[in-house]
């Protein structure tokens, strides 16, 4: 999902099997930031807007660390895929799909995301 930058007073929300969860505003979300929100049950989402407008919610915990820090780590592409690097251990986790580019078989969860 693409945003225009003019559209900030929007809702983001995170599907969670059937139902959508509003989890923060959009004006929260800073280009190349992540922000951590609280989903029903404990589990947290660390959503990310890159600077091209692109929507992005992973897990936030840290398969290797155990943390919920996802949400703090350095942004960037490689191969031209977006991806997190954990304020860990540094490994990265593609935006898209959740898989660790540097530890094959490893992954988070991926969180579709819409704005409304």
């Amino acid at each position: 999902m693409t945003i225009a930058p003019e559209t900030t007073d929007l809702k983001v929300q995170v599907r969670l099997a059937e139902d959508w969860v509003t989890v923060c505003d959009l004006g929260v979300l800073l280009p190349g930031r992540g922000v951590a929100a609280l989903l029903p049950g404990g589990r947290q989402v660390a959503l990310f807007l890159d600077r091209s407008g692109r929507l992005y919610g992973i897990d936030n915990r840290d398969p290797f660390g155990g943390a919920a820090v996802l949400s703090r780590g350095l942004t960037g592409t490689y191969e031209g895929r977006p991806f997190v690097a954990s304020p860990l251990l540094k490994q990265r986790f593609d935006l898209e799909t959740g898989s660790c580019l540097d530890e094959p078989g490893v992954a988070v969860r991926v969180y579709t995301v819409r704005t409304t």
